[in-house]
């Protein structure tokens, strides 16, 4: 199997056979990401033989343990939904092939990327197996998703999002808890409510903003320009967050840069969610969170 540097995948595509189709990230400006640091280059495609070889791998390992199936594949790269429709369903046509039990692909998306496909070609994604896209919004703030280069604004996220509910395609969302920096951030958390609100994402998985030495937005603070969030403001963004999503969805506070795990179906658990936040608030000393983020070395 060919992957490049760290393999990023979401905690709900464990399962999930995994391929390489991209490495790297076509944006590679959001001054908050260090993701992909270790590639020497900024951006490439898998070539479809590539690709091939690995399918072709992964069904003849599978059949080793007699289990020659794989209920969903799941595109690895920052965000290989940039690739042309006509790759795509290349790749999902490679997939049936070798898989043909396989009932969904999956993959990273920015908000740009699926602003290059036409309507139709959604549509016809969608009838190919793309479902279930991943996509980091992290915040509805306009101010903050412009400081911190994401290439688009909140009408942006609308607007696409929509196209893939129109297109029959789910998709999950990613917030960056701590975008919004110092005194900003249940704003933020407010604003990105009122976005997903008029949305329908399956599941909102937040991450809490850990800042490394070698991001560019490690810089802006140590030269005035941003101020980060204190660790219990955080917690506080979460519960502002959680009190004002009223779609039914998934939300979890889950990976590596939460200290405290946080899950539940809202609204169902809202009351759940939010007393495991205001315990948090009022109890937990922000020294013993900040030396959680400062020890932690690797998201």
């Amino acid at each position: 199997m060919h992957y490049t540097g760290t393999v990023w995948r979401p905690p709900y595509e464990a399962s999930s056979l995994l391929i390489e189709a991209t490495a790297g990230c076509t944006h590679h400006k959001c001054k908050f990401c260090t993701l992909y640091d270790d590639l020497p280059f900024k951006f490439r495609m898998t070539p479809p033989e590539v690709v091939e070889a690995d399918l072709k791998e992964a069904r003849e390992q599978s059949r080793l343990w007699n289990y020659n199936r794989a209920a969903r594949v799941f595109l690895v790269g920052a965000n290989p939904f940039v690739l042309s429709a006509a790759r795509l369903l290349e790749t999902a046509a490679l997939i049936c092939k070798y898989f043909p039990d396989n009932k969904s692909i999956g993959c990273f998306s920015r908000i740009t990327d699926i602003t290059l496909k036409t309507d139709g070609e959604l549509a016809e994604l969608q009838r190919a197996g793309y479902d279930g896209l991943t996509i980091g919004i992290e915040t509805g703030d306009n101010e903050a998703l412009r400081f911190m280069n994401k290439g688009y604004e909140a009408q942006d996220i609308l607007t696409q999002c929509r196209r893939l509910d129109k297109a029959g395609i789910s998709y999950n969302f990613f917030y960056l808890t701590g975008i919004s920096g110092a005194g900003k951030g249940e704003k933020g958390a407010y604003d990105t409510a009122a976005i997903c609100n008029q949305l329908q994402p399956k599941v909102i998985g937040a991450n809490m903003l850990t800042i490394y030495k070698n991001a560019e937005l490690y810089q802006e603070i140590q030269n005035g320009n941003w101020q980060e969030e204190t660790e219990i403001e955080k917690y506080k963004e979460l519960r502002t967050l959680v009190e004002h999503l009223n779609i039914p969805v998934w939300f979890a506070a889950g990976g590596a840069s939460n200290a405290i795990p946080i899950q539940g179906y809202l609204p169902r658990d809202r009351k759940k969610v939010l007393s495991v936040l205001e315990e948090i608030i009022q109890n937990v000393k922000e020294e013993e969170l900040r030396d959680y983020r400062k020890n932690l070395r690797h998201l």
